[in-house]
């Protein structure tokens, strides 16, 4: 049986591979400056296959690059060995029982860096929409900050923001020397990640304002393509200036928007307007329906489109000022005949075309401003996150609901499509899913991820419990999950208000799995078990399922055969059983469901002649099965 690796993918492996199975003969070793033989590209054989110009050393070039860029892109490819472990006690079921871990939205606290390499494998092309709010580096925010050289005591001196695993956030204030660089070498490896996360027909929205939005084009130009970018969308999300300003009063922020894939991503359209449809009158009683109309002429001359025409009243009228008709005489003929030309009230005006609302497009295109009145203002935002916590303040600047609304729309979300948003704060993007979900009778899905910030021990937030940023999200969707099935209880009966907690933390396995090498024989009978001693079987089941790219949404069930708790995941797509000293009764029982995937520790087995006939029970029941250990 083959081991799991159960650590994220190496970026830069891939990359190689890739570029190996394009240009073989390009592939070739070397020494490195330790004289140890590594794999390596010949750049001349290379340059020979592409036949293009190279542009190396200090030859000019365009180039958007920053101090530390190169270290930024190793960030984002090098792998990590984490996981994600269950927290059913803070889950909500879909129907919003406490402590249900049915549904199929996920809650993932931890540094998203971490967590967008452990998403990497299983939902690779997956996630239709991203939607994020980074910090907008404007003096008076945190960035995160990943130079993980740094030793603990250091995040300490930094800001105090940091746990076990030196997640970490820092104040990025307009005096350090480092002011942009730093907030670009946050957002960079993390758009990397995220691009790979998108379908081909996906997109991305940012949020961002004046101080990073030139910064922000650029990097998004560079991980997905200049040919890829959507648009800006301005937001206006102030109603009111702000007269203590020191020059102009700033009332937007700037939505950036770049596709996965320009050629296949179709924007979504929004409701047509009263006053657009309005335009549209039936003055004749016309049975086709409304309409409105358009001159028939057009500039650009043509004999053959010059000719007269008789109106129902007798008049005969023909194009003014070297214009022509826009059809032929004989088309134009069965237009009249067909009552698609209007002559006025009178019968005797200049024809024009009839153009029918039940011909148009049936929805609008939106335009890149967006006013506050449509889609609301930053107060609007504050004031639903105030009315689901009894009018108490816990957050700052949460976008209203409105807002992501909009975005779903513009992205074109279909039923059943994952919406991942990887700086989720309040969890307004949760709150739109569920929302919308229950609006059109959907149900998309969405991934949350959140750094567990710590809120100030000084705010109302800590004083009335919410240590940190991640409560005051999940508790936000609890509430509102609550309020949509209470407005409407028919409508939302099979809606999915609820989450599964996942947390981000170290792998599950002791080093002797990743550093064999590293430990002496005599050292082997302390660690007789290579799985850490506090580990549940629902951590190694989600470390296994994030290794194999099974969803963590998937339907779980937890049953007992011979004596044996075993876990079914997505109905026999992965079986796995972590309990010791398990009998051929169990593994027959098992190969007898027929599984795609199987796996168990290593040392699971009771005793030599089970281990002796594993193989032919599988060979027997089920030769099909993929066999995997811990």
């Amino acid at each position: 049986m083959d081991k799991l690796k159960m650590h994220t993918p190496n970026k830069a492996d891939e990359n190689f591979k890739k570029l190996a199975a394009l240009f073989p003969n390009a592939v070739t070793e070397t020494v490195d400056e330790n004289g140890v033989v590594v794999r390596a590209i010949d750049k001349d054989v290379l340059m020979q296959e592409i036949n293009t110009t190279v542009v190396e050393g200090k030859d000019e070039r365009y180039q958007f690059t920053w101090p530390d860029k190169k270290k930024s892109v190793l960030l984002a490819n090098a792998p990590i060995a984490k996981t994600l472990r269950p927290c059913p006690a803070e889950s909500v079921g879909k129907d919003g029982t406490p402590g249900g871990f049915d549904s199929e939205n996920l809650y993932i606290e931890g540094d998203n860096l971490e967590v967008l390499k452990l998403l990497q494998e299983t939902y690779l092309g997956k996630v239709k929409m991203i939607y994020i709010d980074p910090p907008y580096n404007t003096g008076n925010d945190f960035v995160y900050e990943d130079d993980f050289a740094q030793s603990t005591e250091e995040y300490l001196a930094n800001s105090g923001q940091f746990d076990d695993e030196g997640n970490r956030l820092v104040p990025n204030t307009e005096s350090n020397g480092r002011f942009h660089t730093d907030w670009l070498n946050m957002i960079y490896p993390r758009l990397k990640l995220a691009k790979d996360l998108l379908s081909d027909d996906g997109v991305i929205f940012i949020s961002i304002d004046e101080n990073e939005i030139e910064n922000l084009k650029k990097i998004g130009s560079e991980v997905f393509g200049e040919q890829n970018f959507v648009g800006s969308i301005i937001w206006e999300r102030a109603f009111a200036p702000k007269n203590d300003a020191k020059y102009l009063s700033d009332s937007h922020d700037y939505i950036v928007v770049f596709a996965k894939s320009i050629a296949q991503f179709k924007i979504g359209l929004l409701p047509r307007s009263e006053e657009a449809n309005s335009r549209y009158k039936n003055p004749d009683n016309d049975p086709r329906g409304p309409w409105t109309s358009s001159d028939l002429s057009v500039k650009t001359y043509n004999s053959a489109y010059d000719y007269e025409i008789i109106t129902p009243n007798g008049t005969i009228v023909r194009p003014t000022d070297g214009r022509c008709w826009f059809t032929s005489k004989e088309r134009m003929q069965k237009l009249i005949e067909d009552g698609r030309v209007w002559f006025g009230e009178d019968g005797g005006n200049m024809p024009r075309l009839k153009r029918y609302l039940s011909d148009v497009q049936q929805g609008m295109t939106a335009t890149t401003i967006w006013k506050y009145s449509d889609v609301g203002h930053n107060q609007e935002g504050r004031q639903e996150l105030k009315k689901l916590f009894d009018d108490k303040g816990y957050f700052d600047g949460p976008k209203p609901v409105r807002l992501l609304s909009r975005i779903l729309q513009i992205a074109n979300v279909q039923n059943g499509e994952l919406i991942l948003d990887f700086f989720s704060g309040s969890a307004t993007t949760a709150h739109a899913i569920m929302k919308r979900n229950s609006e059109v009778g959907g149900n998309c899905k969405f991934i949350m991820v959140q750094l567990p910030e710590k809120t100030d021990e000084k705010s109302e937030a800590y004083r009335a419990g919410y240590t940190n940023i991640c409560e005051i999200g999940k508790e936000r969707i609890r509430r509102a999950g609550a309020k949509i099935k209470e407005e409407n209880p028919l409508g939302t009966m099979d809606l999915d208000v609820g989450f599964r907690v996942l947390k981000c933390d170290s792998t599950n396995m002791e080093n002797v799995y990743y550093n064999p090498d590293e430990y002496r024989v005599d050292m082997f009978e302390m660690l007789a078990d290579n799985i850490k001693s506090d580990r549940t079987p629902e951590d190694l089941l989600f470390q296994v399922m994030l290794d194999l790219g099974v969803l963590l949404s998937s339907k779980i069930e937890a049953t007992e055969l011979g004596s044996k708790r075993v876990f079914n995941v997505a109905d026999n797509f992965l079986i796995a059983c972590f309990d010791t000293d398990v009998t051929e009764e169990t593994i027959t029982a098992i190969a007898k469901q027929k599984p795609y995937y199987f796996v168990m520790r290593d040392s699971s087995l009771a005793n030599d002649s089970v281990a002796i006939n594993f193989d032919q029970i599988f060979a027997t029941y089920s030769p099909d099965t993929v066999r995997k250990v811990l």
